[in-house]
């Protein structure tokens, strides 16, 4: 309970204080490189994730930085839980935005912070609002940044992963800008396994390799999203079976 309760205030009191910071972040120049620009602006949700993750207590391995090229990437990864987004905002060398559901744009500070870190809102139930976000998100990574996509569109919370819905793809496909297969495995162990209590876990994040447009401009939607679950899917019985 006092993990619980440690966290939910410092999440609380570290967004009333960041205000300030976003302000600035807003009013930054466009005329600074992308990759600076996106480094200036994350440094503060990331010094905010990773020590959320430390309240946790939690122990994050993170292998495969090296795979990561220069320029902007769509990370695609499996959804176990709650902690996934900062697991991944704070320990994920390279920024990026998000896709994620319409209504967190209701919550306030946070989701101002997600419009200055590029994210993109998503509305599965209005499919022409679906459609402009997918366009959106290929806009974003034209101009060069990068974005993480969890194509199951719910936490799978330590069961089962779920099928990839191939809609998302379209983000990396009409941008032409490679793919990156990310595995997590531990952080429904934080949360959605303990009774919506917060307890440590050992949490390992996978980067795999990448996959360019050279090598998916051939597939259609459905057999890049299968391909990309199929990979992560057997990253998942690797690490379960070393444990």
């Amino acid at each position: 309970m006092l993990r619980l309760v440690t966290c939910f205030f410092y999440m609380a009191g570290y967004l009333i204080y960041s205000v300030p910071t976003l302000r600035k972040m807003r009013k930054l120049s466009s005329e600074i490189p992308v990759e600076e620009r996106d480094r200036r602006i994350h440094d503060m949700p990331k010094r905010w994730s990773r020590t959320i993750m430390k309240i946790t207590g939690s122990k994050i391995e993170v292998v495969g930085q090296e795979k990561i090229p220069a320029g902007p990437v769509v990370f695609i990864s499996n959804h176990e839980g709650d902690f996934d987004v900062p697991t991944l905002l704070g320990f994920i060398e390279k920024p990026f935005g998000f896709i994620s559901k319409i209504e967190v744009k209701k919550v306030p500070i946070i989701s101002s912070w997600m419009e200055v870190i590029n994210c993109v809102f998503l509305d599965r139930s209005d499919r022409r609002q679906a459609i402009r976000s997918i366009r959106e998100g290929a806009e974003i990574l034209r101009q060069g940044h990068s974005l993480v996509v969890f194509p199951e569109g719910t936490r799978s919370k330590g069961g089962e992963m779920g099928e990839f819905k191939s809609g998302s793809f379209r983000l990396a496909t009409d941008a032409k800008v490679p793919i990156i297969p990310v595995c997590i495995k531990g952080t429904s162990e934080v949360f959605e396994k303990n009774g919506r209590l917060i307890k440590p876990a050992k949490i390992k994040v996978t980067i795999c390799s990448p996959i360019g447009p050279n090598v998916y401009e051939n597939m259609n939607a459905k057999e890049l999203a299968a391909h990309i679950e199929g990979i992560i899917r057997k990253e998942l019985e690797t690490l379960s079976n070393a444990s």
